[in-house]
């Protein structure tokens, strides 16, 4: 008979679990000349220049000019160091100040676009979000400045996890979107104007689409803006409107 209790599949080990996360100092007998700081960084940038697909150990070893051995001595397996590079890119997110007596709504409209820029800025981040468990230091300082803000809106504690998942949820597939969007643009050479203009002009040409893509026009064109970039914002800042006014809606009932 089986044994009960540690059936099926166990959570994902973390660096920040094993204590690696917060490791300072080498290691008796690492290589000088680097340090996890660096590696990190480092890290960083090959995945906003190459994206996960691109980034390896042995691409980073030779970014950095050492062996991949060398690399091993400051963290045990990739997925350590993605971890790391993860709530690396989340300590670049700004906090409203707690002092600064700004509005809940504002504070949650200003923690909602910083989120955006962030996956905008690294596509690859939003893969990770969902493959680790997001509790490095800054992760959980973003998520604890969230929580405070919309603590203040007067929603009930069993309500807040819906409130939160609400606005952050929208966040991520919008920033997502957008971010390998912008990177399928930068592919191809195009300025966003161009591209867009040349996906619709293709689109029309297809019998199916086409009808679509016709009754859609008026409404495109009554969203504004002359760019991509101001289209974007403007849908996004709009939805985020919509979601934060449904926030206060839900106050109101109680």
């Amino acid at each position: 008979m089986a044994k009960a209790g540690r059936q099926g599949p166990r959570p994902r080990a973390s660096v920040w679990l094993n204590g690696e996360g917060r490791r300072s100092g080498r290691r008796a007998g690492q290589p000088s000349g680097l340090d996890r700081d660096r590696i990190t960084r480092v890290t960083v940038g090959l995945l906003d220049a190459e994206g996960l697909a691109g980034f390896s150990m042995r691409r980073l070893a030779a970014e950095l000019n050492v062996t991949a051995m060398s690399v091993y001595w400051y963290v045990d397996t990739k997925d350590e160091l993605l971890e790391l590079a993860l709530d690396a890119v989340f300590g670049e997110l700004r906090h409203p100040d707690p002092d600064a007596g700004l509005d809940w709504r504002e504070e949650l409209r200003a923690l909602a676009r910083e989120n955006r820029a962030l996956l905008v800025r690294h596509p690859w981040s939003s893969r990770l979000v969902g493959t680790y468990l997001n509790i490095g230091p800054h992760s959980l300082a973003f998520s604890r400045a969230v929580q405070n803000v919309v603590r203040r809106s007067g929603l009930p504690t069993y309500r807040l996890t819906g409130a939160i998942a609400a606005v952050f949820q929208f966040v991520y597939g919008y920033g997502t979107i957008e971010g390998r969007f912008l990177a399928r643009v930068a592919d191809t050479g195009l300025s966003p104007e161009e591209y867009f203009q040349d996906s619709m002009s293709a689109v029309t040409e297809i019998p199916d689409t086409a009808g679509v893509i016709e009754d859609a026009q008026d409404i495109m064109a009554a969203r504004g803006g002359d760019t991509v970039a101001e289209m974007l914002d403007r849908d996004f800042e709009f939805a985020l409107d919509l979601l934060v006014a449904g926030v206060d809606a839900m106050v109101e009932r109680g």
